[in-house]
């Protein structure tokens, strides 16, 4: 769902779930020059807080971190990147809400 929306606004994917031992990176995509990082949150609700709640200060540093190899590991180190978040509100019983956010952090 989310790597098909991202593909709609023309964006390329490059990967899905990459997993390395720091960690996991959701979507890699390009869009134009850029290397876009996009990390999935979906939430049944905001009782708790919605998908972007689910971000906090560890998350991040352990993103970046997971990109870089990401990066690393294909000789990209110093080039352009973005970070964005796919942001999926599917309350019970409705359909699901997909927005992406791009360059959250």
């Amino acid at each position: 769902m989310a790597a098909e929306l991202l593909e709609r606004a023309g964006l390329v994917v490059l990967d899905r779930n990459w997993r390395c031992p720091r960690g996991e990176l959701d979507v890699v995509a390009t869009d134009g020059e850029l290397v876009v990082f996009c990390e999935v949150k979906a939430r049944s609700g905001v009782d708790y807080g919605g998908p972007l709640g689910a971000i906090g200060p560890d998350k991040v540093a352990r993103l970046r971190s997971v990109a870089r190899a990401w990066l690393a590991e294909r000789d990209l180190v110093g080039c352009r990147v973005r970070f964005d978040v796919v942001s999926v509100l599917w309350p019970p019983g409705e359909g699901a809400r997909v927005e992406h956010l791009p360059g959250v952090f």
